[in-house]
């Protein structure tokens, strides 16, 4: 209490604020990197990994496997866009290991180069964001991070070797299963490896239609699809880990499908325009079961829910 000689008296506990949680300051937001020194890290890793950049554009403008690398870098960066308020109240700590993990990545870059391997060259530059942000920023900026970095491995087509051994058994499986549904169907069928022989002519369940495109890009969807629409994380990895079963059986739907269109329709129509449409809708097909197996998960919690 203040009193002065003819006025009246101030209460101190009006102006001055005594609950700590009141009176405590607020946290100061992270001090980020200057913008001049994202200018110098950026130019550098671009001077490095320019020519490995430069290819694996042109592989995903040219080859349609892995045409959706194109969506992966865009959506990691709304996720980081989309965490800025968070990212934004985390505290930097700064760690040197990240220097150990920087110098893992040139050394899985050098590799790269001189072995022509352009799978650990690109993987490299992943592993180099990952340490910068380290360096700099500290461990709980790179656990906050680590979904939209673990996301950039899906835009790095699979290694040749790798790639085959995933394609041929997709072409097996569906064959047999072609084989086993056509004659369900009346459809007289004599299957070779992945050759079916139809009365009319014969189907090579070719790599294009092994089904691994629509694959991977229904694994790449699901992914995003689980991040904007489910907070669950359970049901995230149950909507991604699907995506690979509904993809084999859309596929081997459509080759069933183009079996019954040799035999009773037109063998002419099972090439061309049809054949392409076809894969389109059969993936439209996979999008929608996906949507309808996230449907049965919200059902099947309501109704747990109403019981509880």
């Amino acid at each position: 209490m203040l009193s002065f000689p003819g006025q009246r008296t101030i209460s101190l506990s009006l102006l001055v604020p005594t609950d700590p949680e009141i009176s405590r300051p607020a946290p100061a937001l992270p001090a980020l990197l200057p913008w001049w020194q994202v200018a110098i890290l950026a130019s550098l890793s671009l001077w490095l990994y320019a020519r490995t950049l430069v290819h694996l554009v042109s592989q995903w403008w040219h080859d349609p496997n892995f045409s959706h690398g194109f969506f992966v870098p865009l959506f990691s960066a709304f996720v980081i866009w989309q965490e800025g308020d968070r990212l934004r109240r985390i505290q930097t700590k700064p760690a040197w290991s990240g220097l150990l993990l920087i110098a893992f990545a040139l050394c899985v870059l050098i590799v790269g180069q001189l072995g022509a391997e352009l799978f650990l060259a690109r993987v490299s530059l992943i592993f180099l964001a990952a340490g910068l942000i380290l360096l700099f920023l500290g461990w709980k900026y790179l656990r906050a991070l680590a979904f939209p970095l673990a996301f950039l491995f899906l835009m790095i087509p699979i290694p040749a070797i790798i790639f085959n051994q995933i394609t041929f058994p997709l072409q097996l499986l569906a064959s047999r299963v072609a084989a086993a549904i056509l004659p369900l169907f009346s459809v007289p069928i004599l299957r070779e490896g992945n050759v079916i022989v139809l009365p009319s002519m014969a189907l090579e369940v070719a790599e294009a239609c092994s089904g691994i495109r629509s694959l991977m890009s229904l694994v790449t969807l699901a992914i995003i699809y689980g991040y904007l629409i489910e907070k669950r994380v359970a049901i995230r990895w149950l909507l991604a880990i699907a995506a690979i079963p509904i993809a084999v059986a859309a596929n081997s739907a459509r080759i069933i499908g183009t079996g019954l269109l040799v035999q009773y329709w037109d063998p002419d129509k099972a090439e061309g325009f049809f054949h392409l449409f076809s894969g389109w809708l059969i993936f439209v097909v996979s999008l929608v079961m996906l949507y309808l197996l996230h449907g049965l998960t919200r059902l099947f919690r309501r109704e747990k829910g109403g019981e509880s």
